[in-house]
């Protein structure tokens, strides 16, 4: 038979797990206001604010969807605001993996994820290549590839193509979240200010 402190111990482990699983469940998203912005112009500086602005904008633009604003569709031809979201969190897998020289993987097999998944995902990927570039030099910026993979072939190409390339593509395509959002009947919240960065209550 356990004694009670073998009791309490199971009994405090169920209660951590627990609460560190709602923790991660609820836990403060990256982007709900833009940060304070650095105190000097160093190219990776320049280059993280492109990308927290991204995140600012990418986070109003995917809050409070519905499964209606998911399944809406431009044409029956044209993607899905989900199918458009799940090219997002590619893309930012891309932006997340420059600065790091890893290489983004295509024809890889990848669990299908939950709205709630990918916009978590994808916010975090975006706040974690800000953080990769903050401070950054030009000659350390010389030193990133963009590099895509599939099997045994490969493909590098010089930062450059990042900024005009992935970054400058998923600003477009959170255009197109917010004009499909408006056109299902649910837009933006008005009161979003992306020149400012912050969002009036």
């Amino acid at each position: 038979m356990m004694n009670i402190k073998a009791i309490l111990f199971i009994a405090l482990c169920g209660y951590t797990h627990i609460s560190f699983s709602q923790n991660s469940d609820t836990m403060q998203l990256p982007y709900e206001q833009i940060p304070e912005y650095p105190t000097d112009y160093t190219s990776g500086n320049i280059l993280s604010r492109f990308i927290d602005g991204l995140g600012y904008r990418y986070y109003w633009a995917t809050e409070g969807l519905t499964e209606k604003d998911l399944d809406y569709a431009p044409s029956k031809e044209g993607r899905t605001m989900q199918q458009t979201i799940q090219h997002i969190y590619d893309l930012s897998k891309g932006i997340v993996n420059a600065p790091q020289n890893l290489p983004s993987m295509r024809n890889a097999n990848q669990p299908e994820l939950t709205f709630k998944e990918l916009r978590k995902q994808t916010l975090l990927n975006l706040k974690k290549a800000s953080e990769l570039l903050s401070g950054k030099s030009a000659e350390d910026l010389g030193t990133y590839k963009v590099i895509f993979q599939s099997g045994d072939n490969k493909r590098e190409f010089p930062y450059w193509n990042m900024i005009n390339g992935q970054i400058s593509d998923a600003i477009y395509h959170v255009g197109q979240v917010v004009s499909f959002r408006r056109s299902s009947g649910n837009p933006m919240n008005p009161k979003v200010s992306v020149f400012i960065g912050k969002t009036g209550k």
